[in-house]
């Protein structure tokens, strides 16, 4: 048993024995059937924000191979004609067809009948609802994560061809960079160059090619440290104003440029190395089949059910945006 040493009032060095239950004292440790402590609370900070996916808006596929079409003018010229001369028809300049596969995405849940039955901490009375919400926030994710990542369009599985393999345009990049091509139905994947520092002079250098090829950016998407060295740009001291962007939830900044305003979202799903510049009215998300929850067949005693959904990224002109890649 410890003993302590303390000074008395009169000077001494007195010694003490701590204090004892007395005898036959029933004590928490020896009880049984003490109620555990246990709040019915469960914390969970995983990010749920799917930027890139809030701002697509929604279109419809029919088919697994979703194509659409895109129309260029011819050059702008002088086009001065001599009097009285023929008229001479114009060269026509055709569309382009460009298509992207359809991805089945699925979270899939099974919960035993006796965990169904029994009552836990934290999630109400029924397991599944409680397991199925998680699935919900996870598909979310998964779709974000495939959306701003995949670099073209697998045929099996079936894999939609991402933000990556539509930066074939408008891209300030590091050295040894090969652009993807997205004119085929599969394409070809990007070859990524050498990583450089994301600089002010690198956005500005995309953005005034977004501008010269017709396009009107008016987002960029940005990975965390590269949101964070976005907030250094200096430029006109009027440059960052702040807004609230009810679509995407969060505080965004504004990023005032020499053609239009911006507005900068972090964005944890995306590679590392890419900034986006996006002129958002022109990426669709066509959807074959909206989210769906099923009921699976029991095969034992446990209750199943799915989330599934299928869909592919319609780039309506892939010109309009850009992107700033191979950043350190």
């Amino acid at each position: 048993m410890f003993k302590f040493k303390f000074l008395s009032v009169f000077g001494f060095m007195d010694w003490f024995t701590p204090a004892a239950a007395p005898t036959n004292t029933f004590l928490s440790t020896a009880a049984i059937g003490n109620r555990e402590d246990l709040i019915n609370v469960i914390t969970n900070i995983a990010p749920t924000a799917t930027p890139f996916l809030s701002l697509c808006g929604k279109a419809t596929a029919t088919a697994t191979l979703h194509e659409w079409q895109t129309q260029d003018l011819a050059a702008a010229a002088s086009n001065a004609q001599a009097e009285g001369d023929d008229a001479t028809a114009k060269v026509i300049t055709p569309t382009v067809r460009l298509s992207n596969r359809t991805q089945i995405s699925t979270k899939n849940v099974t919960v035993s009948g006796t965990q169904q039955a029994v009552l836990s901490a934290g999630r109400g009375k029924d397991e599944m609802a409680y397991q199925m919400v998680n699935a919900s926030k996870e598909l979310k994710r998964d779709i974000e994560f495939g959306l701003t990542q995949n670099s073209t369009a697998a045929a099996s599985p079936r894999t939609t061809r991402g933000l990556v393999g539509w930066a074939g345009d408008n891209v300030d990049s590091g050295a040894g960079y090969v652009a993807p091509v997205y004119t085929t139905a599969t394409g070809t994947a990007q070859t990524d160059g050498t990583q450089a520092a994301f600089t002010e002079a690198r956005l500005k250098n995309v953005l005034q090619k977004c501008f010269t090829a017709g396009g009107d950016p008016d987002t960029l998407l940005l990975p965390p440290l590269a949101k964070q060295t976005f907030s250094t740009f200096t430029g006109n001291a009027t440059r960052f104003d702040k807004a609230e962007d009810k679509s995407v939830t969060a505080s965004v900044d504004v990023y005032i440029s020499d053609f239009g305003e911006l507005k900068a979202i972090p964005s944890r799903f995306q590679r590392a190395r890419d900034v986006w510049v996006l002129q958002a009215d022109k990426w669709y998300l066509a959807w074959l089949r909206p989210y769906e929850t099923r009921d699976l067949a029991a095969t034992g005693d446990a209750v199943k059910k799915q989330l599934v959904c299928e869909y592919a990224l319609e780039a309506r002109q892939p010109k309009a945006s850009g992107s700033v890649v191979d950043i350190l």
